[in-house]
């Protein structure tokens, strides 16, 4: 029996265990130890900003950042549908309304032009996110967001290391949210960012993931501390930093690593029809925090899955049904969002196993089971018709 392949696997080694020892042997400091603020400089000297917040998840990044630059009720976010749900529900937490624009099929970024058109009196900030680890069309973003004079707070999640003309992404808006969870670019099990040149939001931020406490010297103060705000604890541990900061050491060779593993499959898929690796917009570093490849019309999804699992291979659909079908929102009272790219778009996508060890046997494995899968598939996929049909 062939042995499994997993969607992704850490990539880990002794300083990862040394830096966890030493953080819990030092025996105090738990909470806000030097750990945090050696991986705080560390994000702030890799992408080059002024100020890097840690905090305990990707999601409470993007909350911290919205919080921090005063968004609210009766405010709107223009968001993608086609990202993981933590991206609206991040706006909805802060009370604010998620208006879902449209994507480009070049890359599954906003549509610059649906982001124009949606654009209102009430939009208080634009939140694009850069799909599995490439860059949007950031730049026209940026432009438009600064001739709104609203801010651009970048979901950058899924793209740490990855740039768009060689400007890394995460530094083009006012502020972004990076996510380090176990299955991201730079690994902690959970934990995220908040980055900015903002010296006010950055404090602000500072503040939010402290109960609103004034200064971050709680612990080593005799005094209660100052509250000058509402705020809540997301901070990160230092724990969790102390791998951030061994993960670190190490981001590049992992990406390297990645992209490595990312063309073999790209190669081995290029003569497979009906499949369609997504890629970057051709004027950036893709680092493949997910390998996905778009499936033809054609192609029934479910039975490469299930040919992909019967030969002990994962695979994951990221991301449906889109935010704005889901439960959870798709009982909106506004004038419910026409995205017809996003959902057929979310309706083909499928992700692969990747990650930056996996070795050119399992990429063979993969290939040959995505090729079956796509043959079967084919067979037996239901007309474009039926599809039709059975959606409306």
């Amino acid at each position: 029996m062939n042995d499994s392949i997993p969607l992704f696997e850490i990539p880990w080694d002794q300083r990862d265990v040394a830096n966890a020892v030493d953080s819990i042997t030092r025996g105090s400091y738990w909470a806000n130890g030097p750990y945090v603020e050696a991986f705080e400089a560390g994000l702030e000297e890799y992408l080059g900003v002024e100020h890097a917040v840690t905090v305990s998840s990707g999601t409470t990044a993007l909350v911290a950042a919205l919080t921090a630059h005063d968004v609210g009720e009766d405010d709107e976010v223009i968001v993608p549908s086609f990202t993981f749900i933590a991206t609206a529900n991040a706006v909805r937490q802060v009370g604010a309304r998620p208006v879902f624009a449209d994507i480009q099929r070049a890359a599954y970024g906003l549509d610059p032009d649906a982001v124009a058109d949606a654009i209102s009196d009430d939009t208080a900030a634009i939140v694009p996110v850069h799909p599995y680890g490439a860059s949007c069309e950031i730049d026209a973003l940026t432009e438009l967001a600064a001739d709104a004079d609203i801010p651009l707070i970048e979901d950058a999640a899924e793209a740490f290391g990855a740039d768009y003309e060689g400007k890394l992404l995460g530094t083009f808006g006012e502020s972004a949210a990076l996510s380090f969870c176990q299955n991201k670019i730079l690994p902690t099990g959970e934990g995220g960012a908040v980055v900015t040149d903002d010296d006010e939001i950055a404090a602000r931020v500072e503040r939010y993931r402290s109960h609103g406490r004034a200064s971050d010297e709680y612990f080593q103060s005799a005094d209660s501390g100052e509250y000058v705000g509402v705020g809540t604890n997301v901070r990160m541990s230092d724990l969790v930093a102390s791998i951030g900061c061994a993960q670190l050491e190490k981001v590049e060779a992992n990406i390297t690593g990645r992209r490595r593993a990312a063309d073999r499959l790209s190669t081995g898929l290029a003569d497979v029809p009906g499949v369609e690796p997504h890629t970057a917009t051709g004027r950036g570093r893709h680092v493949y925090q997910l390998y996905t490849v778009t499936l033809g019309a054609d192609v029934d999804r479910s039975v490469v899955i299930d040919t992909l699992t019967e030969r002990e291979i994962a695979s994951k659909v990221y991301w449906e049904p889109a935010v704005h079908q889901t439960q959870a929102y798709s009982d909106e009272d506004d004038e419910s969002a026409s995205l017809p790219v996003t959902e057929d778009v979310a309706g083909r996508v499928l992700s692969l196993p990747i990650h930056p060890e996996l070795r050119p046997a399992e990429v063979d494995r993969i290939v040959a089971g995505v090729r079956a899968g796509i043959e079967r598939g084919r067979s037996t996929a239901p007309s474009l018709e039926a599809r039709d049909a059975r959606s409306k």
